[in-house]
């Protein structure tokens, strides 16, 4: 097989889903492009502050894509390149991405709310509580996991005592990055300059970026940058949406659309031979079929993470309704021809039906590599590129996760409608506060290494994917809405994420039972997988019922 023929496919149907049936949603559920969005109605300079079609699209791609298209394919082809492929193409077209324009299409017509708030209006207080507790240690589980990937990359030293030179690269631009975006956002604000101008101030400043950094490579050690990565995650966290994110995500956007770019165009001159079998069987390595492979492949198919990004920050920089399609559905559909282009390179790169040796990165970023060295670009350069845009991938990812972590606990204190806050209240509603507490927790749990939170994290990301799907069909039909396209994905979902748990708890307790168990490592990991499945039974009750049982009405905030 080609792999030319696997992306040239994918591709089609991508560009196909996105006109007819992402078009479709928006004809169905209607949108008013002379509508004020709650960006333009409620700016504050904070987290309400509209933007151009591009810049919003740059932060919801940006965000949204981290290390999971890349790493969940490539250790998915153990079952083979069929079936990765099929849940990558079914996937990212009828569940990832109609979660994130749903997300997103219900936010903005909710005045910018996020997804706990909005359930709060159409299912109840409790369920909006459950909700946000559940939203808000999932935060705490990326934050962890996505910091310990940055500070491993940008360790000085690797393992074998050798100095780190294109992490220490990546990690003197990806400062600069903060900086430099700062400034840019100065210059978008003030000077507002045409869509041209930014385009090239903004690509004359990525290289600018990329010269210094390589020649001057920061050589730090891996508890030293865990420091710095909470540390601008606080930064990020409490500066306006305009001044670091957006500006931020617009610069990134260059690195990881660029990447994409790289590999498909390398798929396209070098057409490589698929070495891996269509499928391999049910069953691999101890690892069953269902319910792994939809678990192992989140991001690039359907993440519950990405309703956050949507219904938390994009939905307020939206200038106006006819954003929302490129920038729910479509950057969901990019993200998924990342994950076929990363399936297609690792399969090409196989040997005897094995993966080669090394992580998903490694292995994916071994090939773009190859890919821009075919194109003249010098060996050290190329792996500093890459580098970047494997950092990129998480930098991009965490500073959402800190900003949403912080809003989510804000809100989960927050009083309810009629209700007098309190000082306890009062005190939790601090976005200072609450940013400490988000980020105090993360770097706890950040000390046990992403490998022993990395199997939780992908659980509770699909389950959380499961809830907001039922939460988002209990908002259409309360205000009128078809809402059976999600029925499907929000029960498949939650059988499979619940199974996953289920294998998880018992894995534990049989570690418990062989003398294996590690107190701070499966302990930890036993009781949120037990948090985590309690919570999501109490929200499904609650939806549920509200689905099940509720009349259409109509609700003047809804429409």
């Amino acid at each position: 097989m080609n792999g030319l023929m696997l992306v040239g496919g994918a591709l089609v149907v991508f560009v196909a889903a996105y006109l007819l049936y992402g078009r479709w949603l928006v004809k169905t559920w209607g949108i008013d492009p002379a509508a004020r969005t709650p960006a333009v109605e409620l700016e504050d300079g904070g987290d309400f502050a509209p933007a151009s079609r591009f810049t919003v699209f740059a932060h919801q791609f940006s965000s949204i894509t981290g290390a999971g298209p890349v790493t969940g394919p490539i250790i998915a082809a153990m079952f083979g390149w069929a079936p990765a492929l099929i849940w990558l193409l079914v996937g990212g077209v009828f569940f990832g991405a109609v979660q994130d324009f749903t997300a997103l299409y219900a936010s903005v017509k909710n005045k910018g709310q996020s997804m706990g708030m909005m359930i709060e209006a159409y299912v109840g207080r409790t369920g909006r509580r459950l909700f946000l507790l559940f939203c808000w240690l999932f935060t705490l589980l990326v934050l962890a996991a996505f910091a310990d990937i940055l500070a491993g990359t940008f360790a000085g030293t690797l393992k074998d005592g050798s100095l780190n030179v294109p992490g220490a690269q990546a990690a003197s631009i990806s400062l600069l990055y903060i900086v430099v975006a700062m400034g840019f956002g100065f210059f978008i604000r003030k000077v507002n300059p045409s869509g041209v101008v930014k385009l090239l101030v903004a690509i004359v400043l990525v290289a600018a970026m990329f010269a210094a950094g390589m020649a001057f490579p920061l050589y730090l050690d891996m508890q030293t940058w865990r420091y710095l990565t909470f540390g601008y995650c606080f930064i990020a966290s409490v500066l306006p949406m305009w001044l670091l994110m957006e500006p931020r995500d617009y610069l990134s956007s260059f690195l990881l659309l660029g990447m994409v770019a790289g590999g498909v165009i390398g798929v396209v001159a070098a057409q490589p031979v698929i070495n891996m079998p269509a499928f391999v069987g049910f069953t691999v390595n101890g690892q069953s079929l269902f319910p792994i492979l939809f678990i192992t492949i989140a991001c690039g198919a359907v993440s519950g993470f990405h309703s956050l990004v949507s219904s938390g920050t994009s939905s307020k920089a939206i200038a106006n309704e006819r954003d929302m399609l490129p920038v729910g559905y479509g950057a969901m559909l990019v993200e998924s021809l990342l994950g076929v282009v990363a399936l297609v390179i690792a399969c090409a790169a196989a040997s005897n039906g094995h993966l080669p040796q090394g992580t998903p990165f490694q292995i994916f970023a071994g090939a773009i590599g190859g890919f821009f060295q075919m194109f003249g670009l010098p060996a050290a350069v190329s792996a500093c590129v890459i580098t970047m845009c494997v950092s990129a991938l998480a930098m991009t990812t965490i500073d959402s996760v800190a900003r949403i972590g912080r809003m989510s606990f804000q809100e989960l204190f927050a009083a309810g409608q009629g209700e007098e806050e309190n000082s306890f209240q009062k005190l939790c509603q601090n976005k200072y506060f609450s940013t400490v507490v988000t980020l105090v927790l993360g770097f706890a749990l950040c000390q046990a290494g992403y490998m022993s939170i990395w199997p939780l994290f992908g659980a509770a990301n699909q389950l959380l994917s499961a809830l907001v799907l039922i939460s988002l069909a209990v908002f259409l039909k309360v205000t009128g809405r078809k809402g059976w396209m999600l029925y499907v994905p929000m029960v498949f979902m939650f059988l499979v994420t619940m199974s996953a748990l289920v294998l998880s708890v018992v894995g534990i307790v049989t570690k418990l039972s062989a003398g294996n168990f590690v107190l701070m490592v499966d302990g930890l990991q036993l009781v949120l997988a037990l948090a985590l499945m309690t919570l999501a039974l109490l929200v499904v009750k609650h939806c549920g019922r509200e689905l099940m049982g509720k009349e259409e009405v109509e609700l003047a905030h809804g429409n």
